[in-house]
């Protein structure tokens, strides 16, 4: 297994590399989904199976494929970057190297790091955490606050994407593909018993919203794409689309100062309503993240109501 672990190492710096340095837009972006894909298999190997799923799905997918979508509204004389200058070259391979340098300096002084000592508190405060798992009991309880803020940047993503643009309507892609929509509507009821399956799972093994999320906005941003899906370009649902994409934030605010009232502590859960503050806030946060990913292909802030 040391030769795999050496050899998705040397992969994830191929593909890292090949992203900065080779000429044109398809490539970076194709070597790009690569990297996500051999970044996943880390994840694995690292017995992180929750996180490898949120890196395929995110990371090489919907990420990927929202690159090629943004590349291909380019003019075409943009699309394909002419070839850098020899000197731009050779500083760009020199920079390369002393990044793996000192990656590599990095990753030796890890190893040589002690052991975390953390599982043994992490371990006598689970039973009153209100999750099977240590790490949702990490995410969702102990270091609630760490979650809150991703979720909150995500939902600045959005913002900062809507501020660029009105909505840009989907492509057609049912015309040149006459199956393709069909398919994504047999396949969604197979995505929403894989997110329901993440988010029951992940009180108990790795999973929880985050995953599900991710499994979840896949399927919706393949509906999205091929047409059906219509209400999210619509005005009259303009503020209704707002506040499910801050619900998730929201709750999980209201939580945390709930937590300060009844404990004294900001995100403080009380262990008699833990368990049950927790499946709301992975209900909350999934569907809204979902939500999140879906509303990027929009390429823009949707129409105000007429």
């Amino acid at each position: 297994m040391l030769i795999v672990d050496l050899l998705l190492a040397l992969a994830a710096l191929v593909t890292a590399g090949q992203c900065l340095l080779l000429p044109g837009l398809f490539r970076a972006v194709a070597n790009l989904m690569a990297f996500g894909l051999v970044m996943a298999l880390i994840w694995v190997r690292l017995e992180a199976p929750d996180v490898a799923l949120a890196e395929a799905a995110i990371g090489a997918g919907i990420t990927g494929a929202l690159l090629l979508t943004a590349a291909g509204q380019l003019p075409a004389s943009q699309r394909t970057l002419q070839s850098m200058a020899s000197g731009a070259t050779r500083w760009k391979i020199f920079i390369f190297v002393m990044v793996v340098l000192i990656t590599g300096s990095l990753w030796m002084t890890v190893l040589a790091l002690p052991k975390p000592g953390l599982v043994a508190e992490v371990a006598v405060v689970l039973p009153d955490s209100g999750a099977e798992h240590a790490v949702t009991a990490i995410l969702l309880n102990l270091r609630g606050i760490d979650t809150l803020l991703e979720v909150a940047v995500m939902l600045c993503a959005v913002a900062a994407i809507w501020s660029l643009q009105k909505a840009i309507p989907p492509p057609a892609l049912g015309d040149a593909y006459p199956g393709l929509p069909t398919l994504a509507r047999w396949l969604h009821p197979l995505f929403l018993l894989t997110f329901s399956y993440f988010l029951w799972q992940g009180t108990h093994a790795p999973g929880g919203a985050f995953p599900a999320a991710a499994v979840l906005g896949a399927g919706g941003v393949l509906l999205l794409l091929t047409g059906s899906i219509v209400w999210m370009h619509q005005g009259a649902y303009n503020l209704l689309l707002r506040w499910l994409l801050a619900a998730g934030l929201l709750f999980f605010l209201a939580t945390a100062l709930s937590g300060l009232l009844m404990t004294g502590t900001l995100y403080g859960l009380p262990p008699r309503f833990a368990s049950t503050f927790i499946i709301a806030i992975e209900v909350a946060t999934a569907l809204s993240i979902a939500l999140m990913l879906m509303t990027f292909y929009l390429f823009g802030r949707p129409g105000r109501r007429l």
